[in-house]
């Protein structure tokens, strides 16, 4: 039985039972017809995922796992804020007609910072760290930059990662402002477990835990009657993560360095829609 599976279905359940609804206020997000979309919350919850018992993907309903490696590609290993450089369509509501969703997610990680050691940009930052000074409690990355908010399409969501070493075992604290449980919950759950992933491989570690913390956890109104009955699936057994272990560069991993055993899941003929 996935874990991920069981942690999915108390959240959603806490959320319907015990969350807050924001219809009596203005909202930003609307549905493609314009109307508001509102929706119910809890704050601040926290989840644990040990990557080393199980790959924690959904299989109450399939999550697209090659997309996601693909747009944490594009995020983390190009760097980039432009959907020319993705290969799917999730992020076309945000983009220009140049195809930038302009100073964000990507391209934060991409500026260039100084230190003692040189010059590095966020992601070899991490790297270097990882390699050279593991026992430092300095390794992260925070992408949410107040001086170019204005000039990014969407703020980002999940906006921080915390990295952390315990003996040979790379740890990882993900942290995001905002969920949209049905549509992206799993989606960067499964993102951020293989990037921890990737990290430890390429700097000689196992990747251990991955601790999500959410601030605004919520259910959007016209998602509640699927979610509903998405969590009446019974959960069915993990699948198995297998990566190539020739794979030894952060740089030279692809969607293909990685792959599923035995994924199952229940199928979901309802089409989810994406408030905007």
């Amino acid at each position: 039985m996935s874990r991920a599976d069981e942690i999915f279905i108390a959240n959603c359940k806490d959320i319907l039972q015990n969350g807050v609804w924001d219809t009596d206020l203005e909202v930003r997000p609307h549905w493609e017809d314009g109307a508001p979309a509102h929706t119910v919350k809890k704050f601040g919850i926290v989840n644990r995922y040990n990557l080393q018992e199980e790959f924690p993907i959904l299989t109450l309903r399939r999550t697209a796992f090659k997309s996601c490696i693909d747009e944490i590609l594009w995020i983390w290993q190009k760097k980039s804020n432009n959907i020319r450089d993705l290969h799917s369509h999730i992020w076309d509501s945000w983009a220009d007609e140049e195809g930038s969703i302009g100073k964000a997610y990507g391209y934060q990680l991409g500026v260039k910072h100084k230190y003692k050691e040189g010059e590095f940009d966020q992601v070899d930052r991490v790297l270097y760290e990882l390699k050279h000074t593991p026992a430092s409690r300095r390794i992260l990355t925070n992408i949410f930059n107040f001086e170019d908010l204005h000039e990014m399409h969407l703020y980002p969501c999940a906006y921080s990662m915390t990295f952390n070493v315990s003996g040979d075992t790379l740890n990882g604290i993900l942290n995001q402002r905002s969920q949209d449980m049905l549509t992206a919950n799993n989606w960067n759950v499964v993102q951020y477990a293989v990037l921890l992933t990737m990290f430890a491989q390429a700097s000689g570690l196992k990747a251990g835990e991955l601790v999500h913390v959410i601030a605004d956890a919520h259910l959007y109104d016209r998602h509640i009657p699927i979610v509903e009955e998405v969590i009446k699936n019974d959960p069915l057994p993990a699948p198995k993560l297998v990566v190539d272990p020739d794979v030894k560069n952060f740089y030279d991993f692809t969607t293909d360095s990685f792959k599923l055993e035995n994924y199952e899941f229940h199928p979901l003929s309802a089409k989810i829609p994406v408030a905007i």
